[in-house]
């Protein structure tokens, strides 16, 4: 039997239709699609995402199957997804329009501090976080990053002074006027304390978490920052971030986790692919 060179033949006509401008135009969407799963990778969105994702594939396969009913029941259920997935993806939303805003959506992070000063910084509020444990003193220190909190730093009361451990414990010395709310801080400088954060909607966190806990899930939820909570209770030390909290953080678990917040934050797959290019060169 001849052999068939049908389905070559479309696939090397189908290429010579591409032109350059096909090319960046993939790559484009191809970065946008990157740059959305990063946002929402380690975010309770994910979740939400695996779900539409099963639901595109039951619609296909009860397609193919011819499935009557079980389409006419997903195509309806799609339609009031496209009008729920605002209110699903609130947060992520927020968190891209306001990447769209600063110029950040395809752009790599910048540097806050150089090297030794963020280490200078890191230890610091790991000192700081430290001694507020041992002597069970609540806190709340909001890490600023890219997105700006200056309608969260309005609430409380000006302050932008140098970051240092000594500083940090008076500002959390327990019955003054600063003690109640959360410190912002942006690079090396404390620039407001006392200031109200948004409480999370989250109804699905244990009852262990208090108040400032769920502060401080409720801010991470709405911006890229990281959130260091000590427990009042406890003497817990927590780090909330993307609508998530580690909690029991040591000094070294607690380091390593807020560095980031002052330091470049590398893009691991183009910078992986960067290199091994660099490699073979």
């Amino acid at each position: 039997m001849p052999m068939d060179f049908e389905f070559p033949t479309k696939v090397r006509d189908l290429v010579s239709t591409i032109a350059p401008l096909d090319v960046f135009d993939i790559v484009i969407v191809a970065m946008i699609f990157y740059k959305m799963y990063q946002m929402i990778q380690d975010t309770r969105a994910i979740t939400l995402v695996k779900g539409l994702i099963v639901i595109a594939l039951l619609t296909v396969i009860c397609g193919w199957l011819n499935l009557h009913v079980m389409s006419w029941l997903l195509q309806k259920s799609s339609d009031w997804l496209l009008i729920a997935l605002p209110i699903l993806f609130q947060p992520e939303l927020r968190r891209a329009l306001e990447h769209i805003g600063q110029g950040q959506f395809l752009r790599q992070s910048t540097s806050l501090l150089d090297k030794k000063e963020a280490d200078s910084v890191v230890d610091e509020i790991v000192k700081t976080a430290k001694k507020l444990s041992q002597t069970k003193t609540g806190a709340l220190m909001v890490l600023e990053r890219e997105m700006k909190l200056n309608d969260i730093s309005v609430t409380g009361i000006h302050i932008d002074g140098i970051i240092s451990s000594e500083f940090l414990l008076n500002v959390f010395i327990v019955n003054t006027p600063l003690h109640d709310g959360a410190a912002i801080i942006r690079g090396n400088r404390l620039i407001s304390a006392a200031c109200v954060l948004p409480l999370t909607e989250n109804h699905e966190l244990s009852t262990e978490l208090g108040t400032r806990h769920r502060a401080a899930i409720g801010l991470s939820e709405q911006c890229d920052a990281l959130i260091v909570v000590v427990s009042e209770e406890t003497g817990t030390i927590s780090v909330a971030e993307n609508g998530r909290m580690v909690r029991h953080l040591d000094e070294q678990t607690l380091a390593a986790k807020i560095r980031p917040a002052f330091t470049r934050r590398e893009d691991k797959f183009f910078g992986n692919v960067l290199s091994k290019w660099r490699g073979k060169k």
